[in-house]
């Protein structure tokens, strides 16, 4: 009950691609905002993609152009899809359910445990 599950981590080369799945109730304590955020070391999350429930997305522009976030909400799914990955994609992402169309965390009220993607040169 309003929990956040991802899947689909692990490691990939280099311009690969890697998709991750989100499993959870399209609305979390009201919050229908799905998003993806990745751990900065000594600064905490900053946000990745976030997708409203009626499909308007928000990109970071470290990911513009290479990520692509996307919600089945008939299978309550959100999807994050990375092309082109770089070395620097390397991170834990995290699912989370927000009240806004935001890559600020602080709008986060639920998320998941992660999971963590490595990319190699």
């Amino acid at each position: 009950q309003g929990q956040l599950v991802e899947s689909g981590g692990g490691s990939v080369q280099a311009v690969g691609s890697l998709r991750l799945v989100c499993t959870g109730p399209g609305y979390i304590h009201g919050n229908s905002y799905r998003g993806w955020f990745r751990q900065v070391p000594g600064k905490g999350r900053e946000g990745v993609a976030v997708i409203g429930y009626g499909g308007s997305t928000i990109y970071s522009n470290s990911v513009k152009d290479r990520f692509t976030v996307s919600r089945d909400n008939a299978k309550d799914i959100t999807y994050l899809q990375m092309n082109n990955v770089k070395p620097e994609d390397t991170d834990m992402y995290y699912c989370a359910a927000g009240r806004a169309l935001s890559l600020n965390p602080d709008y986060v009220s639920t998320w998941g445990q992660g999971a963590q993607v490595t990319v190699s040169s």
